[in-house]
């Protein structure tokens, strides 16, 4: 099977952990700490937002790939890994989006 793309994106990003910030964006980004890593996230969420709302079919495409590298960086901030992501998914596949919805209502 061939690795998808997110999966070497993230192996990138985690690669530029220990990297020189000054020729390193990600290496940046880890050096600012979760919190800083967690607002460019969330604007990259609603820069995409945006761009769907507003019919904007390019730019909903590459705010979409921000937004998946600013993911990619506070998953491995986090130590989430994208196995672990692609395994939840599976487990919601064969559920109504409404049945998985009500399920987490106690969590």
């Amino acid at each position: 099977m061939t690795e998808h793309s997110l999966d070497r994106l993230y192996n990138q990003v985690v690669s530029r952990k220990n990297a020189d910030p000054k020729v390193s964006y990600t290496a940046r980004l880890f050096g600012e700490g979760i919190g800083k890593c967690a607002k460019k996230l969330g604007e990259e969420g609603v820069e995409a937002a945006l761009a769907g709302a507003f019919g904007d079919h390019r730019g909903l495409v590459s705010e979409s790939a921000d937004l998946l590298y600013h993911l990619l960086v506070v998953w491995a901030l986090v130590g989430v890994k994208p196995e672990e992501v692609y395994a939840e998914l599976r487990a919601r596949e064969n559920k109504s989006g409404l049945d998985e919805k009500a399920s987490r209502r106690g969590t």
